[in-house]
């Protein structure tokens, strides 16, 4: 049986990388976290900002333990410029080989099972990852994709759930489709699910006149998506009910 939601309590906590280094995270708990499974939440290119601690704390709501890894080390923007300019600044195979393993290895600490899943920049990292770090047990992608290229999804071995806008101008359904191409051809145990939406349909401050004008929130979409998502985690990372 799964736990029933309860409070949380979010907090900033040192966690060391593969290599030594040390960095820091939102980590947010649920009520009873005893043999809880886990989830690596990966930020948008905004940072770490409320908006992603509310993506942990949510999971944690659900019964699972969530880290945010803090990939720009303290730095956040709600400026698009800005966040292009510190997304650049980002070593994407540093940060999923490293910031996020990281992650990935202390939860396994408290947590048999973790999955990563990451938002638009975190989503494209999340694939990464699912290469790079075979201690995940699952993906979620939240229409985010690296370049194709640097996808070898033969090492693939954990399920993946992704969720895609047909609208979305950053990743477009023709990217998606090479994306699925790849993970069929490497038998990976994947599930895409498209929707009638724009990016960011499932980040509720992409609304009003601040947002970048390529994305919008959909509350409709997103519940589905959230639910399919904790479905989707319900089923790969809890035990099997005995």
């Amino acid at each position: 049986m799964k736990p029933n939601a309860g409070t949380t309590t979010g907090t900033m906590i040192p966690f060391r990388r593969p290599d030594g280094q040390e960095l820091q995270g939102y980590l947010a708990k649920p009520e009873k976290p005893e043999g809880a499974p886990a989830v690596v939440v990966i930020q948008e290119w905004w940072g770490l900002n409320d908006q992603i601690r509310g993506v942990a704390d949510r999971l944690a709501q659900c019964g699972y333990i969530a880290l945010v890894p803090d990939l720009y080390r303290g730095k956040s923007t709600v400026e698009e410029e800005e966040a292009h300019h510190l997304m650049d600044g980002l070593n994407f195979g540093d940060a999923a080989t490293q910031d996020i393993r990281g992650a990935v290895q202390y939860l396994k600490q408290h947590s048999e099972r973790v999955a990563v899943m990451g938002y638009c920049m975190g989503g494209a990292l999340t694939v990464l990852t699912l290469c790079n770090v075979p201690e995940a047990s699952a993906g979620v992608l939240w229409y985010g994709c690296p370049p194709l290229d640097y996808v070898d999804a033969s090492k693939i071995k954990v399920p993946v759930m992704g969720h895609w806008a047909s609208q979305d101008g950053f990743f477009t359904p023709e990217l998606v489709d090479g994306l699925a191409a790849k993970f069929t051809e490497a038998k990976v145990d994947f599930q895409f699910h498209h929707y009638l939406a724009h990016h960011g349909f499932a980040n509720e401050t992409a609304v009003g006149p601040g947002r970048i004008a390529a994305t919008q929130f959909d509350p409709v979409w997103s519940q589905r998506a959230w639910d399919r998502t904790l479905t989707f985690l319900g089923r790969t990372l809890w035990p099997a009910a005995k």
